[in-house]
């Protein structure tokens, strides 16, 4: 960890330079189980919810924000949640060192649109990404995604359900979702339904 980077709970802060060899939950939760993480957390609100409701579950949060990490970081350690790691990394090196079929739900919620074309590169859920989400789940592990972006919107869309270890649900959620679908997932979301903006949600499963 940098020196540099100031971390509100180091307990709860992995180290990044895990994307560089083998990931072992079990060490990094002390404890096996299963594992879910949310990439752009934002200030934890999903993943906080989430891992209050579901404390048999390990969720880890990613985010390059720093600031954001450690408000999501207090709020867990004042919360005593035992089962929430945090991690400041580029979420594509993370899935890439992620093992085969160890992860049982992503949650990819308001995300970069990276909207201007040379930027589009950037964008986290593009085809070789999909490919690596694919790997890294369990069968019939869950992928949810939320954004507010039309054009992001199609492009997920295209990507996400031309791909053939993906399976589309009729409706977002599904029946392991940790928190009421009916409720603002995050700031994000709540404050763009505020304004009256549009959002796109739904959920794939590994085939």
């Amino acid at each position: 960890m940098r020196a540099d980077v100031k971390v509100e709970a180091p307990e709860l802060r992995l180290d990044p330079e895990i994307v560089t060899s083998t990931i072992d939950w079990g060490a990094i939760f002390g404890s096996p189980g299963r594992v879910e993480i949310e990439i752009g957390i934002g200030k934890g609100r999903f993943l906080l919810t989430a891992a209050e409701a579901r404390p048999d579950v390990h969720f880890l949060g990613v985010d390059w924000a720093n600031e954001y990490l450690r408000v999501a970081e207090s709020r867990a350690a004042k919360r005593r949640l035992a089962n929430v790691r945090f991690l400041r990394v580029d979420a594509r090196d993370l899935v890439r060192a992620i093992p085969d079929r160890s992860v049982g739900a992503y949650y990819v919620f308001y995300p970069d649109p990276w909207p201007k074309t040379r930027q589009q590169k950037r964008r986290f859920l593009q085809a070789a990404t999909a490919v690596e989400l694919a790997r890294t789940l369990v069968p019939r592990g869950w992928l949810h995604v939320a954004t507010d972006h039309p054009q992001y919107w199609a492009a997920i869309e295209g990507v996400l359900d031309r791909a053939p270890e993906f399976e589309r649900l009729a409706t977002f959620g599904g029946d392991e979702f940790p928190v009421p679908v009916d409720t603002p997932l995050t700031n994000f979301e709540e404050k763009y339904l505020l304004a009256g903006r549009e959002r796109f949600r739904a959920s794939w499963r590994r085939r």
